[in-house]
């Protein structure tokens, strides 16, 4: 796993916490939006293509260019503890230029988890992830962790407990009864979250990322779909915001003056019924408001559109291939393409939702969905977004970064037919491409996905 993880040496210098640059250069050019046929084209680059490759602040923290490695779901901690290969994977990224790489996805408390082989994140664990964090600066990156509650996905045989969420039901995703949380448990699950950002500290991070997308934890407060309740955390949008707002205080709080915080929010949850642009913009001014460095643009509700957040097909086979349980791997082959409905790809696919944020919002925003090309990167920062994130392009290509330094006209050869995400619910995240002896049953399917 090592080889497939080995990456160039990289020749640009960070500076980490820098108070005293200016973040006042955002702006937004709304102008370089054409729509065709119903969908996003971005104008070509113009001279101003170059801010690739410039710094960049993200509160007091400065990355040395405009690259983050998307917080995915890597699947290498076994026993919910950094591993050799989590260590490699991040280290392989940072040596290949990316600004700042993001671990993912920590459970703020045991309560949060949704994988066995998830990170959770409390003191026992701090020296592993001190050997990654300080291995990723020695390569001239910053490193960040995304924390998080999962809330109504999970099950008790991982997570210890009845599955919390903002209300009670049924995930038939899990499948389990759901249990909605109490006043006193919201309050503390809050604590949790500022207490995450203190390990986070110790354990040598320069930012943390707030989850608040997804369909998790806090999204599962802020969507109507998943929040019935008839309290102050209930009913009106502001009332859905609080557990939300009581988080950011903790965690704003934890942080001080020398921690970045970002938070992944929801452009939209991806299906009727749940959010839509108007109320998520919303929710970015909230936080905004609430002092976070930087969002993140994504979308999607995993437990009703899961593929709205990744896009394109998942490879039913691939994903049932390494199921232990019998009865879960034929029920998912049999009924998976209606639970799991294909969302076709295109390049930038958030543009047309993540454009109208940014010209409703000043602080820094990070684009993420469908990057595999220069072009489209230098297309998207001269739109007015100060970051861009990857997942896939720097699982299939850990160098990717410094080959867009190289060559104007790089492109990932990243084909998203989402193998990765299919193996990662039951073993760690890897491209297929990296992969030797797959079963032929698991190679025709990601050649009939290709060819779509």
């Amino acid at each position: 796993m090592r080889d497939a993880f080995e990456a160039g040496d990289t020749v640009y210098i960070l500076v980490l916490k820098d108070k005293k640059v200016n973040m006042k250069e955002n702006t937004t050019n709304s102008n370089n939006l054409q729509l065709a046929n119903g969908e996003c084209n971005l104008q070509p680059a113009t001279a101003e293509g170059n801010k690739l490759f410039t710094p960049y602040n993200i509160g007091p923290l400065t990355l040395r260019n405009r690259t983050i490695r998307a917080a995915a779901f890597e699947g290498m901690c076994p026993g919910n503890a950094p591993s050799d290969m989590l260590h490699d994977y991040h280290v392989a990224v940072a040596r290949g230029g990316i600004g700042m790489t993001t671990l993912a996805y920590a459970a703020v408390t045991r309560s949060g988890l949704s994988f066995p082989h998830q990170l959770w994140l409390r003191r026992e664990i701090i020296p592993g992830l001190r050997r990654i964090t300080d291995d990723i600066h020695a390569e001239g990156a910053a490193a960040s962790i995304q924390v998080g509650h999962c809330g109504n996905m999970s099950h008790r045989s991982i997570c210890g407990c009845m599955p919390l969420s903002a209300s009670s039901g049924f995930n038939i995703y899990s499948p389990t009864l759901v249990r909605g949380m109490k006043r006193d448990e919201i309050v503390d699950m809050a604590r949790e979250y500022g207490n995450s950002v203190r390990l986070a500290r110790e354990a040598g991070f320069d930012a943390v990322e707030i989850h608040a997308g997804h369909g998790y934890l806090i999204s599962q407060f802020l969507s109507p779909y998943t929040n019935h309740r008839r309290d102050e955390y209930g009913g009106s949008l502001q009332n859905r915001m609080r557990f939300m707002r009581i988080v950011m205080d903790e965690v704003m709080e934890a942080a001080g003056d020398d921690m970045a915080i970002l938070v992944k929010v929801n452009t939209r949850d991806g299906f009727r019924g749940g959010m839509e642009v108007p109320e998520c913009i919303e929710v970015a001014k909230a936080l905004e408001k609430s002092g976070a460095h930087a969002l993140i643009l994504s979308g999607g509700f995993v437990s009703r559109a899961p593929m709205y957040v990744m896009r394109g097909a998942m490879p039913i086979r691939s994903m049932t291939h390494y199921m232990h349980q019998a009865w879960l791997r034929w029920g998912v082959r049999l009924a998976g393409r209606f639970m799991i409905p294909t969302e076709p790809f295109k390049e930038a696919y958030f543009y047309d939702d993540a454009i109208k944020f940014r010209e409703a919002l000043h602080l820094p925003l990070v684009f993420v969905g469908g990057l595999i090309a220069r072009d489209t990167i230098d297309r998207v920062l001269d739109s007015g977004f100060e970051f861009v994130s990857m997942a896939r392009a720097l699982l299939n290509e850990p160098d990717f970064v410094n080959r867009m330094a190289r060559e104007e006209n790089a492109r990932n050869t990243c084909e998203h037919v989402n193998y990765c995400i299919a193996r990662m619910y039951s073993r760690e995240m890897a491209c297929h491409h990296h992969l030797k002896d797959l079963p032929k049953s698991l190679v025709k399917e990601m050649e009939r996905l290709n060819d779509l």
